[in-house]
């Protein structure tokens, strides 16, 4: 049975002592907080009572097989204990026999939320491209507030070039929420047409996400798009904040934005008064 031992509170009592036992070395308690990384270390490597003799440094490595690190991972997760850095440390150490367990805990709809979230920043840090279709298809039908959307979009803004084909294919297929996320990605890859074209359908079709969908025409480098833009500018029901963001692509594409009074906008003025 694998433990779910509170590593922190450990340290934690753990420093405590050490600050009692050295206090008065130091002159000033900012001189003792700045020595924590060497008492940090000195806890990693002192053989633990409460782990049977081995030092929390070595306790993790130990272990090898990725079902039981995945596991553990987990039932840290469902029991609420702090997850022990060693531990994902570990994970990661094992590396690509981790990835299909932590895969397969990404595709399992009844794990919790953090352990799933865990899952997908040790996947980006072991610059894994397993869970990459995954991660698009969480797009497809995503609300506007989906954390882990929104960090699977993270890994795949990290994946490189080799994601944009998929991420293409998948716009036609996606919900407005859904294609915002993936054109968050794909603008950074400027070139393709019909990653312009929905960029340009979005900002045309949706007042209320103009300012955002400018930025992303004019990441796109594109100035076709200059003459949406500019009637967008132009619009009466078009507020400051929004035509800021759209004068900075009209810019950015080359073109120049006709200057209007908003004087009656309520963001003008108090931005005006800040200043």
């Amino acid at each position: 049975m694998l433990k779910t031992i509170n590593f922190d509170e450990h340290f934690a009592d753990y420093t405590s002592e050490w600050m009692q036992n050295h206090r008065k070395d130091y002159r000033t308690v900012d001189a003792m907080e700045a020595d924590l990384p060497r008492v940090y270390l000195r806890f990693l490597n002192t053989p633990a009572p409460w782990l049977d003799g081995i030092t929390p440094g070595a306790y993790f490595t130990q272990f090898e097989d990725p079902k039981d690190l995945v596991d553990w991972l987990c039932a840290y997760c469902e029991n609420g204990v702090p997850v022990p850095e060693l531990l994902l440390e570990q994970i990661e150490n094992v590396g690509k026999p981790c990835e299909k367990r932590l895969v397969a805990l990404l595709k399992d709809d009844r794990a919790g939320t953090e352990a799933r979230m865990t899952a997908i920043g040790l996947l980006r840090s072991m610059e894994s491209t397993q869970p990459k279709m995954l991660y698009i298809n969480w797009q497809l039908e995503r609300e506007d507030d989906d954390e882990l959307a929104d960090n699977a979009i993270d890994s795949l803004a990290e994946m490189g070039p080799s994601v944009v084909q998929p991420m293409v294919e998948a716009l036609g297929k996606a919900n407005r929420a859904g294609q915002t996320a993936l054109l968050d990605v794909l603008v950074r890859h400027p070139g393709n047409e019909r990653v312009f074209q929905a960029t340009l359908k979005l900002f045309r079709e949706h007042r209320d996400g103009r300012a955002l969908y400018a930025g992303y025409l004019g990441k796109l480098g594109d100035d076709r798009a200059l003459p949406e833009l500019k009637k967008a500018a132009d619009d009466p029901e078009t507020n400051y904040i929004t035509w800021l963001e759209i004068r900075a692509a009209i810019e950015r594409l080359g073109g120049e934005c006709r200057e209007r009074d908003f004087s009656d906008d309520p963001d003008y003025a108090y931005l005006s008064d800040i200043e």
